[in-house]
């Protein structure tokens, strides 16, 4: 297995070493070949200029730059399983809110010499650009779901991760729904399960940190947030903040 990096803060790549001893349940059947922030750098055949193939590669962060292009195509050559892992590698990222604005204009902005920086115009998940196995959702990653999924490709078995929403989760750990109960604005009824309904559970509204469950009905949501007093400009912010451009998301009102 090989873990790779891109446009991204590493919080992923943390929850899989988070894991820790939880690694043990799969360690028999998986060598982990090549993940920098771990300390494997593949050896002289292994790393990023080498030509190993592996069986599975986690892809971490987001397309945001010309060399990331080249770059993701390089890892899917050798990879004959790519999984990505969390939002900006499904769907752009926090870093995507670029794609609805000027990035000239920010370049101006923030650096003294912009002419020096060579970066895209939008920000996009791997799969704009690669062909993807699997894309495991959340910002960050659920650690259950990630070990399982890792457990899943090792005996060749389909990801055992379901698309429904966070209000399967509430429903199963016997939380009050805050939408219903507590007439809070809540993004649990859109959102991807896998974060074991957090934020419900501490009676705050669902914030999306998963993306769009399969079923998610963007539109219906923003009547519900609006019919709960939100004005039209924040109903838009609530939906581009972790996963803003997964194709749900990309309309600013959400009447997509």
């Amino acid at each position: 297995m090989a873990v790779w990096k891109f446009s991204s803060c590493d919080g992923c790549q943390l929850t899989l070493l988070d894991c820790e001893d939880a690694l043990l349940a799969v360690a028999d059947r998986v060598e982990l070949a090549y993940f920098l922030e771990a300390g494997a750098d593949g050896g002289d055949d292994g790393g990023e200029r080498g030509s190993s193939l592996f069986d599975l590669s986690l892809v971490e962060g987001s397309v945001s730059t010309p060399n990331d292009v080249e770059r993701i195509r390089m890892v899917r050559r050798r990879s004959r399983r790519l999984v990505t892992i969390g939002a900006c590698a499904s769907s752009g990222g926090i870093q995507a809110l670029r794609n609805f604005a000027d990035v000239e204009e920010f370049l101006g902005i923030v650096y003294a010499q912009p002419q020096f920086i060579s970066t895209l115009a939008t920000s996009t998940g791997i799969s704009d650009h690669v062909p993807v196995d699997f894309e495991l959702r959340g910002c960050p990653v659920d650690k259950r779901q990630l070990l399982a999924v890792i457990a899943a490709f090792a005996n060749g078995d389909p990801p055992p991760v379901r698309g429904h929403s966070v209000c399967i989760e509430c429903k199963h750990a016997g939380t009050v729904c805050v939408a219903v109960a507590g007439d809070i604005a809540c993004l649990g009824p859109m959102t991807h399960a896998g974060c074991g309904a957090l934020c419900p559970t501490y009676h705050r509204g669902c914030y999306g940190c998963f993306g769009p469950a399969e079923d998610a009905n963007v539109a219906a949501m923003g009547v519900e947030l609006r019919r709960r007093g939100v004005e039209d400009g924040d109903v838009a912010l609530a939906l581009h903040t972790f996963n803003a451009w997964a194709p749900e998301l990309r309309d600013p009102e959400g009447e997509r």
